[in-house]
């Protein structure tokens, strides 16, 4: 690709992915050091102009995006779309119509999931743990753990997190677990005789040896961009040092910009120091988060995506008996919900305590509502005489 191209690569929808078998497994490994490439038709380019990735922060409407990426929950009215706003007693109630409680719908979903296998795909901040001040101190509670420990010996159950993969393993400490870092960007499994690569990847799969000497697969479709990442995360450490509160965070193949502690006058600062680094890498892109601006690869990858690739690696991708839950609470994880619905192939599960549009189908207000509904799982599941099996 001509890196002095006046075109950008953009994220657009793939092909369906085919059969690819990874048998994900829980051990975590050190990265592989070997790279892989693009199959042709991951990329693709759009023309666009010379002033930038974000051309113009202002009248992309950037700035006015960060402020409400993550707002503050006594602000919460402010955010509620139109078609929501009939009540100005309680917008939330009326929110809830069109996303209903996941709680309050259980019966729903588990009468839906009778017969059914249910697959089970969890973000990490916002979902498992609080969204804190400090992203080095999003630690989920002993509780949370244990929740999650018990629903993964009776459902597979996959971590899907911007974080680095690494990161998320940390934090989590369970072995029972499939993960999957850097938005899926890197997941991990064993070498096994029914391992299938797929045509669409025929080098994005890396085989290494863990600690132990056990043979694992490392599914890496970004690794090509990796000494890209890393030029980037030094620039970006550099050129906000001086900005107060900022936090560069390395998730292995996106970079996060977090904001959350400056202070809002600088915010625009933040922004335009980013474009800038960005200018001189065209293969990659800025999107945001909460709080968090994130630089990505231009790859056709995203948590979606992720979903898919564990469904099919799995073998229960394209099956009437399976049942995909997704819970998440960030921009990230509508990827995912739309995939879901799209192909009503399961429900998707918002995580958020202030109304907002989104592609799930039901919703919890904060992760204390994600461990209940978690109990809640593994106690249908323990129903004696079950009547779903």
């Amino acid at each position: 690709m001509d890196m002095n191209s006046n075109n950008t690569p953009v994220l657009t929808d793939t092909a369906p992915i085919t059969n690819s078998r990874l048998h994900v497994h829980s051990n975590l490994l050190p990265y592989s050091h070997t790279g892989a490439t693009f199959p042709h038709g991951m990329l693709l380019n759009i023309p666009r102009k010379k002033t930038g990735i974000l051309e113009d922060v202002f009248s992309c409407g950037w700035l006015d995006a960060m402020k409400s990426s993550s707002p503050p929950p006594k602000n919460r009215s402010k955010d509620v779309n139109h078609a929501f706003a009939s009540s100005e007693a309680d917008p939330y109630f009326n929110w809830l119509l069109k996303y209903p409680s996941a709680l309050a719908s259980f019966d729903q979903i588990t009468n839906y999931a009778k017969g059914k296998r249910i697959a089970l795909f969890l973000d990490y901040d916002g979902t498992l743990s609080p969204i804190v001040d400090n992203p080095d101190c999003a630690f989920m509670s002993d509780n949370m753990r244990a929740a999650v420990k018990k629903v993964a010996e009776y459902f597979p159950t996959a971590i899907i997190s911007g974080r680095s993969r690494d990161k998320v393993h940390e934090f989590v400490g369970l072995t029972e677990l499939y993960y999957a870092g850097s938005h899926g960007m890197d997941i991990i499994g064993p070498v096994r005789q029914s391992l299938s690569v797929s045509p669409n990847h025929p080098n994005c799969i890396v085989k290494c040896t863990d600690k132990q000497g056990k043979k694992v697969n490392l599914f890496q479709p970004a690794a090509e961009f990796l000494p890209m990442i890393n030029e980037v995360l030094k620039s970006l450490i550099e050129c906000t040092k001086d900005i107060k509160g900022s936090k560069v965070e390395n998730n292995k193949f996106c970079v996060s910009v977090h904001y959350r502690n400056v202070d809002e006058k600088n915010w625009s600062l933040v922004a335009q120091r980013v474009n800038d680094v960005l200018k001189g890498f065209p293969r990659l892109r800025l999107t945001h988060g909460r709080k968090v601006l994130e630089v990505r690869p231009v790859i056709n990858w995203d948590k979606g995506k992720a979903v898919t690739f564990l469904l099919e690696s799995l073998g229960l991708n394209n099956c009437d008996d399976v049942l995909p839950i997704y819970i998440g609470d960030d921009r990230t994880d509508e990827d995912a919900f739309k995939v879901l619905r799209e192909g009503n192939k399961g429900y998707g599960i918002l995580v958020s305590s202030a109304p907002k549009e989104s592609n799930a189908s039901y919703s919890l207000r904060d992760p204390s509502e994600v461990m209940e509904f978690l109990k809640s799982l593994v106690l249908w599941k323990q129903i004696p005489f079950k009547s779903h099996i």
